[in-house]
């Protein structure tokens, strides 16, 4: 049984200072474990730091995979990555894209579940091949 570390009190904030937002990204990369912990290490990095996100801000992190991505789980490669110590205290989780025809492969997508101040809107990120799956977001035609 593990003991419980006091260091990691919850956040409260107040609702008129900050909001929960989803903020998503993708990337694409080879299915290898240097290439994945690469890829989600530098797509967390460029969400994380267009959001101003801290350590105090994240709740959660849900990433899913293409079938064809079977070499690391993107949570185990986050957390070993030079942001891990960032989200240690969010909720990591990964599943399995749904296969589609036609649809991109290699792809690793995010959603960061995190409290931003409220008047600011997230900016989401697509990088690394994955700009044609939102490319309202890389333009920037949805005002991020």
């Amino acid at each position: 049984m593990r003991a419980l570390d006091v260091s990691m009190k919850p956040i409260y904030y107040s609702p008129m200072d900050k909001r929960l937002f989803g903020i998503r990204g993708a990337v694409c990369c080879e299915n290898s474990e240097i290439e994945i912990e690469r890829a989600v290490s530098s797509l967390c990095a460029a969400v994380f730091a267009e959001n101003k996100l801290t350590e105090d801000d994240f709740v959660s992190i849900q990433f899913t995979v293409t079938p064809d991505l079977d070499a690391l789980n993107p949570a185990a490669a986050l957390r070993r990555g030079p942001c891990g110590a960032l989200v240690r205290r969010a909720a990591l989780f990964c599943s399995a894209e749904p296969v589609v025809a036609g649809s991109l492969p290699r792809v690793v997508r995010l959603l960061v579940t995190a409290y931003m101040d409220a008047d600011r809107m997230p900016v989401h990120v697509y990088t690394g091949g994955a700009e044609v799956l939102r490319p309202d977001f890389v333009s920037g035609t949805d005002g991020n």
